[in-house]
């Protein structure tokens, strides 16, 4: 392991990959979250001068355009990549095979075959490259998953999944958006897989997917609206609407199950207070009174997921969002591109090397534009 990794009076020292708005405005804020824990030691860019301009804003001693460069060179025990998605799977490959972990942003790849590659450069203790799914770090979504889990609010039924964004014509200009060979898919995979993420990690492993998906307005390869019926192994059905064409922009999941409705209306990030349980007439309100929050309230952030992270790769222990439990929401998004280009029912574990969904998330479909 580096150095510093078992001394917890050491720093872990990061290398910053991609310093653009989502480093700038979310990553570097979690890192200074954590004084004395972390070290950002070096910035990569895709030119020198955009790493040194942003090197001067947080102060960071090193700038480059060269990853394989910096990481010969200063060893870092954390490489954060917040580059465009078409660049995750050799970043992070490089990183692994340097001795570094990862936290990558989403989506972690363009394809299951992308990850796949990931996790196989993984090594037992470490490194180890976990996925930013923050949705599920908060205070909120923890209690949830341990009530639901444990089957105090009953069997679950029903849920929906909408996250409904609004995404002009101006975002779409920055030439890697909107295509597949560098954003890999719409809005399901670039916007909406925090909350399919956070859909999984509260009902568990799905076993079949339907879908639609369309391109209704933006001017752009992929889709800008797609809809999914998933059937989850508890028997549990949901419907996932992922847009970035509504003008009121809201995520909302919804949960309903024999003794309650958990739901959950946020934007980008939740507290405590965003989450409320409705309960069936038939409970009694002393069972209701244990659903409700009594330690601290967490927001979800990045800075939530890092902390776990952090204590992660000082053990040498798997992070949770990495191996399989970080590739549950790319295969599920995978699954609903291949239903809605193939018009088939597509179930859990089917999509396979050799596969030509595998590779890419429209199955290389030469020219396919949806409608």
């Amino acid at each position: 392991m580096r150095s510093g990794t078992t001394d917890p009076s050491s720093p872990l020292r990061v290398v910053v990959v991609g310093g653009g708005h989502i480093a700038d405005a979310v990553h570097m804020p979690a890192f200074r979250g954590l004084p004395g824990e972390i070290e950002v030691v070096a910035v990569v860019d895709a030119t020198v001068e955009a790493a040194t301009a942003f090197a001067r804003r947080w102060s960071i001693p090193y700038a480059s355009d060269d990853l394989n460069r910096v990481l010969d060179e200063l060893r870092p025990d954390l490489v954060d990549i917040t580059s465009p998605p078409a660049l995750h799977h050799a970043q992070a490959l490089a990183a692994l095979r340097a001795g570094a972990w990862v936290w990558c942003e989403k989506p972690p790849g363009l394809s299951l075959a992308e990850y796949d590659d990931m996790v196989a450069a993984e090594r037992e203790g470490g490194p180890y490259a976990a996925i930013v799914f923050q949705q599920r770090f908060g205070s909120g979504a923890e209690r949830a998953r341990r009530l639901i889990s444990s089957g105090a609010l009953g069997a679950p039924y029903a849920a929906h999944c909408q996250t409904t964004w609004y995404r002009d014509a101006g975002y779409y200009a920055a030439p890697w958006r909107g295509r597949w060979a560098t954003e890999g898919g719409g809005p399901a995979l670039g916007l909406g897989i925090h909350q399919i993420d956070l859909l999984l990690e509260l009902l568990g492993d799905w076993n079949e997917v339907r879908a639609m998906a369309g391109r209704l307005s933006r001017d752009i390869e992929t889709d800008d609206i797609s809809t999914a019926l998933v059937r989850f192994e508890s028997g549990a059905l949901a419907t996932v609407v992922s847009t970035c064409l509504a003008p009121r922009q809201v995520s909302h999941l919804r949960i309903d199950l024999a003794d309650a409705t958990v739901e959950l209306t946020h934007l980008y990030g939740y507290a405590d207070d965003d989450w409320t349980y409705t309960a069936a007439s038939h409970v009694e309100p002393e069972r209701v009174k244990e659903w409700h929050a009594t330690a601290a309230d967490v927001p979800s952030s990045h800075l939530a997921q890092l902390r776990g992270l952090v204590a992660d790769l000082r053990a040498a222990r798997r992070p949770r969002a990495s191996g399989a439990d970080g590739r549950r929401s790319l295969e599920l998004i995978t699954a609903m591109y291949r239903a809605a280009l193939t018009d088939t029912t597509v179930r859990a574990g089917t999509i396979a090397p050799g596969d030509p969904f595998y590779r890419s998330l429209h199955g290389d479909a030469p020219g396919w534009r949806p409608e």
